[in-house]
C-alpha cells in the first residue's frame, strides 16, 4: 500500500490545513577529489563563496558555499532561501557522481540539479574562457547550458 491508498479524506483534510511540510531545499551534496580546489572552482566559476567566513585551506574535506547577493552578501540564515548551499565533501572514491542516464536523453548523462542566471549568456562565456566542458546547449523553453565541474558532476543552468 502506497502513502495515498493508506490517508483518508480526513487526512488528506487534516494535511492540507497543518503548515507547509517542506519548504525549499538548504542544501546540495556534492562529492569532490579536493575541496580546496573546488572552492576555487565554484568561486571563479559560479560566484560561490565560502559560508561563515570558514577558513579555506588545502587538505580541507568539507566546506559550505553559497551564493551572494548583488552587494556580495551570503544569505541570512532562515527557511526559506533561493538558492540552496553547496556542501562540499571529499569522496572516497574517485570523480564525481551527481548525474544519471535517462531514456529519454538516448542514454546520456544527465545532470542532477539546474541553477538559475538572468546572465546566461555572460555564464556561457565565462565556462568557455575557463575551459569548463560544455555538455549542452539548448534554447528550448529558455537557454540551458549542461556543464561539468573539475569532478564530473554535472550540473545545468538556466535562464526562464
Amino acid at each position: 500500500m502506497n502513502l495515498e491508498e493508506g490517508m483518508t479524506m480526513q487526512d488528506n483534510q487534516e494535511r492540507d490545513e497543518k503548515l507547509e511540510n517542506i519548504t525549499g531545499v538548504t542544501c546540495i551534496y556534492v562529492p569532490v577529489n579536493d575541496v580546496y580546489a573546488s572552492i576555487q572552482w565554484y568561486q571563479k566559476i559560479l560566484g560561490y563563496l565560502p559560508a561563515n567566513d570558514d577558513q579555506v585551506e588545502p587538505g580541507m574535506t568539507t566546506a559550505v558555499l553559497n551564493v551572494p547577493d548583488q552587494a556580495g552578501n551570503l544569505p541570512s540564515s532562515g527557511l526559506r532561501q533561493v538558492v540552496p548551499a553547496l556542501f562540499l565533501r571529499q569522496s572516497d572514491e574517485a570523480g564525481g557522481r551527481l548525474r544519471f542516464s535517462w531514456s529519454l536523453d538516448q542514454g546520456r548523462p544527465h545532470a542532477i540539479a539546474c541553477f538559475i542566471s538572468p546572465r546566461i549568456e555572460e555564464l556561457l562565456e565565462r565556462f568557455k574562457k575557463n575551459g569548463v566542458p560544455i555538455i549542452s546547449e539548448r534554447v528550448t523553453s529558455g537557454p540551458n547550458i549542461t556543464f561539468a565541474d573539475p569532478d564530473g558532476n554535472l550540473w545545468e543552468v538556466w535562464r526562464p
